[in-house]
């Protein structure tokens, strides 16, 4: 009886490295598996919207008793988005560090180095800045619609067309997104998760009680991260001493993005040196 052999398949030829987008995609894919990223974000929509709907209702029902003379600017825009400076910042700190914790837990990194070793970080990065930005602004838009409608009463309440309502809007959902790139570069030089997010509630709650104790305030409020959320949120500008010493929104701004950029690349270059 004549044997028949069989050839093994031929596999096709390699087609190229794999490139950038697709290092993208699979960082998108990393993302969305993870169930802790579904329920953080669902707390980051739900707190703020909460808290700024409670503060916007307390708002308006105290408005009318309130005497004319005592009434100051009411800046309808910052309260309705107040539970998303509060507390947003704080809940988007956990998906920034999980990014890259959780493929430490799984084992995960080392076939991910292995696919592409020099973009993974920067892949990570964009994945994160991209989900943060949609959820946050999505979130802004709620907070700041259900907030105007509670303040109808004030008749002080915003439209986006109003003036820098629309920057203050959209500028909020930028710094969440800064506070999540900056606890994800945090996560890549210290490489511990409880220490990570410490650090990161230190400078965003803690450091800000602590300068404006000290005598030379004035001149290091506009340098903390937190003061780029008051910055940009605000409508009523300069209404306060409080503000009096900060710069422009966007400058504020682009203090707290020069900041997140430094670490990011510090936190890159670490990265290949111990990992990559």
């Amino acid at each position: 009886m004549a044997t028949t052999t069989r050839q093994a398949p031929v596999l096709p030829a390699p087609s190229g490295r794999a490139g950038f987008g697709g290092t993208l995609r699979s960082e998108f894919t990393k993302i969305s598996s993870v169930r802790s990223t579904y329920w953080t974000l669902l707390m980051l929509l739900a707190v703020s919207v909460g808290i700024g709907a409670g503060i916007s209702g307390l708002s308006a029902s105290g408005w009318s008793n309130t005497p004319p003379v005592d009434r100051t600017p009411l800046d309808a825009t910052q309260i309705s988005l107040a539970g998303l400076l509060i507390l947003g910042q704080l809940v988007i700190v956990v998906p920034g560090a999980l990014v890259l914790t959780a493929e430490y837990a799984t084992g995960m990194i080392r076939t991910s180095l292995i696919a592409m070793p020099r973009r993974i970080v920067l892949a990570k990065a964009v994945g994160l800045a991209a989900v943060a930005l949609s959820v946050s602004l999505a979130t802004a838009l709620t907070a700041f619609y259900l907030g105007q409608e509670l303040l109808a009463s004030t008749h002080q309440n915003a439209t986006l067309a109003g003036p820098g309502v629309l920057r203050a809007v959209i500028g909020s959902a930028l710094y969440i997104t800064l506070c999540g790139l900056f606890a994800f570069a945090a996560i890549a030089i210290i490489r511990n998760t409880a220490a990570t997010i410490t650090a990161i509630i230190g400078l965003l709650f803690v450091l800000p009680v602590l300068v404006n104790l000290l005598p030379w305030r004035d001149d290091r409020v506009r340098w903390l991260p937190s003061s780029a959320g008051r910055a940009i949120s605000a409508t009523v500008w300069n209404s306060g001493p409080q503000n009096a010493h900060l710069f422009s929104p966007w400058g504020q701004f682009a203090v707290f993005a020069a900041c997140t950029a430094v670490l990011l690349i510090v936190g890159g270059i670490l990265f290949r040196k111990r990992d990559a």
